[in-house]
Protein backbone atom coordinates (compact mmCIF):
# COMPACT_ATOMS: atom_id res chain seq x y z
CA UNK A 1 0.00 0.00 0.00
CA UNK A 2 1.29 3.44 -0.86
CA UNK A 3 -0.15 6.73 0.32
CA UNK A 4 -1.27 9.20 -2.33
CA UNK A 5 0.66 12.32 -3.26
CA UNK A 6 -2.27 14.30 -1.81
CA UNK A 7 -1.79 12.64 1.60
CA UNK A 8 1.97 13.12 1.42
CA UNK A 9 1.53 16.85 0.80
CA UNK A 10 -1.13 17.13 3.50
CA UNK A 11 1.21 15.59 6.05
CA UNK A 12 4.11 17.81 4.93
CA UNK A 13 1.94 20.91 5.38
CA UNK A 14 0.83 19.86 8.86
CA UNK A 15 4.38 18.99 9.88
CA UNK A 16 5.76 22.26 8.49
CA UNK A 17 3.09 24.24 10.35
CA UNK A 18 4.07 22.56 13.62
CA UNK A 19 7.01 24.97 14.07
CA UNK A 20 5.93 26.94 17.15
CA UNK A 21 8.50 29.72 17.31
CA UNK A 22 7.64 31.30 14.00
CA UNK A 23 6.53 34.95 13.95
CA UNK A 24 5.47 35.40 10.30
CA UNK A 25 2.51 33.56 8.81
CA UNK A 26 3.30 30.58 6.58
CA UNK A 27 2.11 30.91 2.97
CA UNK A 28 1.28 28.34 0.32
CA UNK A 29 4.01 29.77 -1.91
CA UNK A 30 6.57 29.31 0.84
CA UNK A 31 5.66 25.66 1.39
CA UNK A 32 5.57 25.00 -2.36
CA UNK A 33 9.07 26.47 -2.61
CA UNK A 34 10.50 24.64 0.43
CA UNK A 35 9.21 21.24 -0.72
CA UNK A 36 9.58 21.87 -4.49
CA UNK A 37 5.93 21.02 -5.19
CA UNK A 38 3.24 22.50 -7.41
CA UNK A 39 1.60 25.55 -5.86
CA UNK A 40 -1.68 24.71 -7.64
CA UNK A 41 -1.77 21.21 -6.17
CA UNK A 42 -0.86 22.58 -2.75
CA UNK A 43 -3.81 25.02 -2.90
CA UNK A 44 -6.16 22.00 -3.15
CA UNK A 45 -4.46 20.30 -0.21
CA UNK A 46 -4.56 23.42 1.97
CA UNK A 47 -8.24 23.95 1.10
CA UNK A 48 -8.98 20.36 2.18
CA UNK A 49 -7.08 20.81 5.46
CA UNK A 50 -8.91 24.09 6.17
CA UNK A 51 -12.32 22.51 5.43
CA UNK A 52 -11.63 19.96 8.16
CA UNK A 53 -10.58 22.71 10.58
CA UNK A 54 -7.10 21.21 10.91
CA UNK A 55 -5.55 24.53 9.88
CA UNK A 56 -6.58 28.15 10.09
CA UNK A 57 -6.12 30.27 6.99
CA UNK A 58 -6.10 34.05 6.69
CA UNK A 59 -6.35 35.77 3.32
CA UNK A 60 -4.76 38.97 2.12
CA UNK A 61 -1.59 40.83 2.92
CA UNK A 62 -0.01 39.38 6.03
CA UNK A 63 -2.20 36.30 5.67
CA UNK A 64 -1.14 32.71 5.84
CA UNK A 65 -1.91 29.55 7.70
CA UNK A 66 -1.32 27.87 11.03
CA UNK A 67 -2.32 24.70 12.83
CA UNK A 68 -5.76 25.03 14.40
CA UNK A 69 -4.69 23.02 17.47
CA UNK A 70 -1.56 21.82 19.21
CA UNK A 71 0.25 19.04 17.29
CA UNK A 72 -0.52 16.50 20.03
CA UNK A 73 -4.26 16.83 19.27
CA UNK A 74 -3.95 15.40 15.74
CA UNK A 75 -4.18 11.58 15.49
CA UNK A 76 -2.24 10.32 12.47
CA UNK A 77 -4.79 7.60 11.70
CA UNK A 78 -7.66 10.09 11.58
CA UNK A 79 -5.73 12.50 9.39
CA UNK A 80 -4.52 9.88 6.92
CA UNK A 81 -7.96 8.21 6.77
CA UNK A 82 -9.48 11.54 5.73
CA UNK A 83 -6.70 12.49 3.32
CA UNK A 84 -6.78 9.09 1.64
CA UNK A 85 -10.55 8.78 1.55
CA UNK A 86 -10.12 4.99 1.44
CA UNK A 87 -12.89 2.94 3.00
CA UNK A 88 -11.78 -0.40 1.55
CA UNK A 89 -8.75 -1.67 -0.34
CA UNK A 90 -10.88 -3.50 -2.91
CA UNK A 91 -14.42 -3.06 -4.18
CA UNK A 92 -15.94 -6.42 -5.05
CA UNK A 93 -18.99 -4.76 -6.61
CA UNK A 94 -17.25 -2.70 -9.27
CA UNK A 95 -16.57 -4.37 -11.56
CA UNK A 96 -18.66 -7.24 -10.18
CA UNK A 97 -16.44 -10.10 -9.04
CA UNK A 98 -17.53 -13.66 -9.79
CA UNK A 99 -16.15 -14.71 -6.37
CA UNK A 100 -18.15 -12.11 -4.43
CA UNK A 101 -19.65 -13.65 -1.32
CA UNK A 102 -17.38 -16.71 -1.52
CA UNK A 103 -13.94 -15.10 -1.19
CA UNK A 104 -11.93 -14.42 1.93
CA UNK A 105 -9.55 -11.91 0.31
CA UNK A 106 -11.76 -8.89 1.08
CA UNK A 107 -12.06 -9.97 4.73
CA UNK A 108 -8.28 -10.29 5.05
CA UNK A 109 -7.64 -6.94 3.33
CA UNK A 110 -10.27 -5.19 5.49
CA UNK A 111 -8.59 -6.61 8.61
CA UNK A 112 -5.18 -5.42 7.39
CA UNK A 113 -6.50 -1.92 6.64
CA UNK A 114 -8.07 -1.76 10.11
CA UNK A 115 -4.75 -2.79 11.69
CA UNK A 116 -2.89 -0.17 9.60
CA UNK A 117 -5.12 2.65 10.84
CA UNK A 118 -5.23 1.29 14.40
CA UNK A 119 -1.44 1.52 14.50
CA UNK A 120 -1.47 5.07 13.11
CA UNK A 121 -4.12 6.06 15.68
CA UNK A 122 -1.60 5.33 18.44
CA UNK A 123 0.48 8.28 17.25
CA UNK A 124 -0.05 12.02 16.98
CA UNK A 125 1.38 14.71 14.75
CA UNK A 126 3.56 15.60 17.76
CA UNK A 127 5.03 12.08 17.66
CA UNK A 128 5.70 12.39 13.92
CA UNK A 129 7.71 15.58 14.39
CA UNK A 130 9.77 14.38 17.34
CA UNK A 131 13.55 14.48 17.59
CA UNK A 132 15.55 15.15 14.46
CA UNK A 133 12.38 15.67 12.40
CA UNK A 134 11.55 18.81 14.37
CA UNK A 135 15.15 19.99 14.05
CA UNK A 136 14.87 19.52 10.28
CA UNK A 137 11.58 21.49 10.22
CA UNK A 138 13.18 24.37 12.14
CA UNK A 139 16.16 24.33 9.77
CA UNK A 140 13.82 24.32 6.76
CA UNK A 141 12.01 27.38 8.14
CA UNK A 142 15.29 29.24 8.74
CA UNK A 143 17.42 28.37 5.74
CA UNK A 144 15.18 26.74 3.17
CA UNK A 145 17.09 23.47 3.17
CA UNK A 146 18.00 20.74 5.63
CA UNK A 147 21.70 20.25 6.37
CA UNK A 148 21.80 16.54 7.29
CA UNK A 149 25.21 16.87 8.95
CA UNK A 150 23.85 19.44 11.41
CA UNK A 151 21.10 17.14 12.68
CA UNK A 152 21.51 15.01 15.77
CA UNK A 153 20.91 11.43 14.76
CA UNK A 154 20.09 8.83 17.41
CA UNK A 155 22.85 6.23 17.79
Amino acid sequence: MQLTHFTDLGMRVLMYLSHKDRQDPVTISEIADKFSVSRNHLVKVVHFLAQRNWIITTRGKGGGMALAQDAKKYRLGSIIRELEGVTALIDCASPPCALRGNCQLKTVLDEALYAFYATLDKYTLQDAIGGSTYEAIVMLHRTGFVDQSALKHPS
